[in-house]
């Protein structure tokens, strides 16, 4: 069976076949299902996935320039794989950039920002409540995002969009005690930012994000995903050729 899982048409919804194909392919690396040694051939990616090659090659391209994977002469794209330290270094720099969007948000957000965000709250416990964990993570995406927009820097916000998309929105509703968590640290932001505290407001946002990497390697520890590979990555036996 192969180490891949097929892309339904539907599931790309407006989003590039690029970025699809990547966002993919970036979940199987940091998940363990690919790990360091495995080539990723372009045409049977594209066949699995039921995608022509050149979203496939462009998806491999993006990968490289994050590299997750580097391409090898004559032989095609393999994986660098990926560490627990990786994991921290990514979380960390979301949780740098988020903090500081939150901080500056709390000067310039507007009352009907702020209201968007006690909305988004109410709406995103429902959705944990419900175990409608998809709408959760929206929801939850949506409530960073109001936050990361009303900070007015434009700049910061592209580089965390940057920075997100190493790990896909859809990812963090799978990431164990995620959800839940954001359901208690997202009231006493918006209490923080109410009293205008600036200084809390960046510890908790940054609390709040970086606790995802914990959550994250913890996860994929009880679910055996690196450990099976440890092996495989310490020998460089791993699946080349078989996609």
């Amino acid at each position: 069976m192969s180490i891949l899982t097929s892309i339904r048409p539907a599931q790309f919804g407006q989003m590039q076949l690029s970025e699809t194909v990547a966002g993919h392919l970036r979940e199987q690396i940091i998940s363990g299902k690919l790990v360091k040694g495995d080539f990723l051939r372009i045409d049977a990616v594209a066949k699995e996935l039921n995608v022509s090659t050149t979203p496939v090659r462009e998806g491999l391209l993006l990968l490289q320039s994050e590299a997750y994977v580097r391409l090898v002469p004559r032989r095609g794209f393999v994986v660098n794989g990926f560490s627990e330290g990786d994991l921290r270094d990514l979380f960390w720099a979301q949780a740098t950039v988020g903090a500081e969007l939150a901080g500056r948000a709390v000067a310039r957000i507007s009352d009907e920002e702020f209201q968007k965000l006690r909305d988004l709250h109410r709406q995103h416990e429902e959705a944990v409540a419900a175990q409608d964990d998809p709408l959760a993570a929206r929801l939850g995406h949506e409530f960073h995002r109001t936050i990361n927009l009303a900070a007015d820097s434009p700049r910061l916000a592209l580089l965390m969009g940057n920075l997100a998309k190493q790990l896909p929105n859809r990812f963090y509703a799978s990431i164990e005690g995620q959800l839940e968590g954001a359901v208690k640290y997202h009231p006493i932001i918006i209490d923080a930012i109410g009293v205008k505290d600036v200084e809390a407001v960046r510890s908790l946002m940054f609390r709040h994000i970086y606790s995802g990497a914990e959550l994250l390697i913890a996860m994929l520890h009880r679910q055996k995903r690196w450990g099976e590979t440890g092996d495989r990555q310490a020998t460089g036996q791993g699946d080349a050729g078989k996609v």
